[in-house]
């Protein structure tokens, strides 16, 4: 850990809504015989940083979004090729940012900070001595070579409301040498708790990719609309040609047309998802902005002469930069569409923190949303480094109020209690993370906080081992809820808390356990035992009838083990009649997606799964797919068949959340799945269905490449399985004739044979 010499500075005023962003200049001398030069950086805001005119690194609207007060995240940049002999400057623009941006439906600002402030630290190393160069004030009277403010483009900057940046206030070669800063005002100190800074191990938001424009239409309005065809998390990156100076575009952003193709922006509620660019007036110019960043699919332009070309602008992708680890694929397109809907909606929901989405003014850490998609996750991208981070934010939060909070970094100003799903994220999350990486590490860190929490819903227990009072979520967003209060679902919110609950401390007692904590583990035996009796006393009949008989209640008592054998078999049925009796749809919210075409599986009933995997009439997984989706939704009905959006203030066309059945694919459609911590035991078991003749899943597991590969021609079955270096697989072939079971060790195998019944 380096020794910090630097401190923060800022403008000598609290920054106020539309101020312009401020730009921090220094010069220096550097001397021959430079061996090493390293730049550490953060801010209260989000910073940009320059060195002789150059950019220093490629990350974006960093330093990314902690519990700052506790965890600031500093980044370390190599700058050795950037210094010269002579006079050198160094400076950063910093825009507001989580820090002291507007946050949550509210709006407010200023959660951190009230005015962006900068920390930069320059390390020069020579043969004989390192020199520092940095935001440590001057003992000097001001002068050129101190750190001075002053305006530049960056005339205003949100994350919810955009960027508005003009041209003509650009100042060229601020941050190189030469350039004229007289006019520029002295920085002061701000003060800020030194303790939190760490240097980043996450990795940094960038720009991922860039998309290219589909289509140009033109609005009622007489605006131009650009389509690039993907809903994603990002910006627009334009080309000016031959512009006069003064031209003014702007740029607004929305996830969806109106029928009559007018920007429907009420997907963003209060966020105004607007940037705007004025032009300097030159041959050709170019500009995305840095410091706010959107949801979107589609712009309306207004300003431009003429009508763009596809060529003029482009959607630039933005997210953190995580490895993608999985992929599936079958012979059926909209299946497939769906599979990529949910990598999108992970994609855009993972910039820097796992959020809800990323259009409106929430844009939270919930937990109930990584909560319910983290196998989904695992599979999908590495994303070891960012929820570990995300859980030691969650950690803080708990510590700091005394109770875990729905969401981290925490914001919400209305108080928080012990919820399940939403809660008990501290204790699935790291589980599942393990599961996936096999490093109990995680489970050890996490221990004290998993305890805290579920010791703290043990003490709301009644005599019969029920969690009955208090807050729920309960089966949220169950599509039979009234439109406006999507925690009213069908099954009860108590019976959802009791079945989750009996999840969490079945993995308490695996995880005590695992850490050799043999005193908890017998604790957390005697309280899993109370609340599954509890359940059973509760909401089970001893022929196996599930209270109130809906989906989701069913769906959670087989798949979290909460039946007897006889029980299980009868709750299948009865699940089996409530799906066909509805025609297939989708009866489930939040708590119930992920497990309902698991439980019908586990049943014996994957004929029904298949059935409701590809309904299509609303509310269906394939529904909103047939209405054009490019990622999922909020809800299933959020645009209606007529094309109107769903108007209930809570209709993201961008949630992953509901995205879970993408597990459901992979581990049962395209057959893979792990069967021990870290991948060494795999299993191989495609469950062929729905019409499907081909699907191929891919894993970059922690021990190499696991993938697997069926198609069913002419009345036979062909199976292709790679097993990495270091793992076992446990192969289940379908219908086979010999019913064959085997066990592969690593490298390539395959299986053709004929198949039994129609196929």
């Amino acid at each position: 850990m380096p020794q910090w010499k630097a401190q923060f500075i800022s403008s000598p005023k609290p920054c106020e809504e539309g101020d312009p962003a401020p730009y921090f200049r220094k010069t220096f001398d550097v001397e021959p015989g430079v061996r090493h030069a390293t730049v550490y950086v953060t801010a209260l805001g989000v910073v940009e940083a320059h060195l002789n005119g150059s950019r220093i690194g490629d990350a974006v609207l960093a330093p990314g979004w902690t519990a700052y007060r506790e965890r600031l995240m500093v980044a370390e940049y190599d700058v050795t090729d950037l210094l010269s002999t002579g006079p050198n400057v160094m400076g950063a623009i910093v825009g507001e940012g989580w820090a002291v941006g507007a946050l949550t439906w509210n709006k407010s600002n200023h959660h951190y900070a009230d005015r962006p402030a900068l920390f930069m630290q320059l390390e020069i190393e020579y043969a004989d001595r390192t020199e520092i160069v940095s935001t440590a004030p001057s003992s000097a009277p001001a002068k050129d070579s101190d750190w001075v403010v002053g305006p530049g483009g960056v005339r205003a900057n949100g994350l919810y409301d955009g960027e508005v940046f003009d041209a003509q206030l650009e100042q060229v070669g601020w941050a190189a040498p030469g350039y004229d800063a007289t006019a520029w005002w002295p920085t002061i100190s701000y003060d800020w708790p030194m303790s939190s800074l760490r240097l980043s191990s996450v990795p940094p938001i960038r720009r991922i990719e860039e998309l290219a424009a589909v289509e140009v239409t033109v609005s009622p309005t007489g605006y131009p609309i650009i389509d690039f065809g993907q809903n994603i998390s990002g910006w627009v990156h334009l080309t000016l040609n031959n512009p006069r100076r003064g031209q003014d575009i702007t740029i607004r952003h929305a996830e969806a047309l109106k029928p009559d193709g007018a920007l429907e922006r009420e997907t963003n509620r209060t966020a105004l998802a607007t940037d705007r660019y004025i032009a300097a007036g030159h041959e050709r110019e170019e500009w995305e902005p840095r410091f706010t960043i959107h949801g979107f699919r589609y712009i309306e332009v207004e300003g431009w002469r003429g009508l763009p070309s596809l060529d003029d602008f482009r959607a630039v992708v933005v997210h953190s930069d995580m490895d993608r680890t999985g992929w599936f694929e079958s012979s059926d397109a909209m299946l497939n569409r769906l599979h990529e809907n949910a990598v999108w909606s992970m994609r855009d929901n993972f910039v820097g923190i796992p959020t809800d989405c990323p259009q409106r003014d929430e844009r939270l850490g919930w937990t109930g949303d990584v909560n319910v998609f983290i196998a989904s996750a695992t599979y999908l991208y590495d994303v070891e480094a960012v929820l570990a981070s995300w859980l030691s934010d969650l950690m803080i939060e708990q510590r700091s109020h005394g109770v875990m909070p729905r969401s981290a970094p925490l914001v919400d100003p209305r108080p928080s209690e012990p919820t399940a799903l939403w809660g008990d994220a501290i204790v699935n999350v790291p589980w599942m993370l393990y599961q996936e990486y096999g490093r109990r590490e995680v489970l050890r860190r996490c221990w004290p906080a998993m305890r805290a929490f579920v010791d703290e819903v043990a003490t709301r227990l009644d005599p019969r081992g029920l969690w009955n009072t208090g807050f729920q979520y309960g089966d949220w967003a169950d599509p039979d809820a009234p439109a406006r209060e999507p925690g009213q679902a069908k099954t009860d919110k108590y019976l959802v808390a009791q079945a989750y609950l009996a999840r969490t401390t079945d993995q308490m007692v695996r995880i005590a356990e695992l850490l050799g904590e043999d005193e908890a583990r017998e604790q957390y035996v005697e309280l899993d035992t109370r609340v599954r009796l509890g359940f059973q006393e509760a909401y089970v009949t001893q022929r196996g009838i599930v209270k109130d008989e809906t989906a989701t209640g069913y769906a959670l008592a087989i798949c979290f083990g909460l039946l007897t054998d006889e029980q299980q078999t009868y709750a299948g049925k009865r699940l089996r009649g409530i799906i066909a009796g509805r025609g297939h749809i989708i009866s489930s919210g939040f708590a119930g997606i992920p497990f309902v075409t698991d439980a019908l599986t586990m049943t014996g009933h994957l004929d029904t799964a298949y059935a409701m995997l590809f309904q299509t009439q609303c509310p269906s997984f394939m529904y909103p797919v047939t209405m054009g989706a490019t990622t999922f939704w909020e809800r299933w009905d959020a645009i209606l068949p007529d094309g109107h959006l769903h108007r209930t203030g809570m209709t993201s066309l961008n949630h992953y959340a509901l995205g879970a059945i993408s597990d459901w694919v992979r581990r049962v459609v395209g057959g893979l799945s792990s069967a021990a911590p870290g991948w060494s035991q795999i299993v191989v078991a495609p469950r062929p269905g729905g019409g499907l003749t081909t699907a191929e899943t891919s894993h970059v597991t922690p021990l190499g490449l696991a993938s697997v590969k069926w198609q069913i021609r002419d009345g036979e079955m062909v199976v292709t399985v790679v097993v990495p270096d270091g793992a076992t697989a446990r192969i289940v072939l379908p219908d086979h004739p010999e019913g064959l079971v085997a066990t592969e060790g690593p490298g390539e195998h395959e299986w053709a044979y004929p198949l039994r019944g129609d196929h």
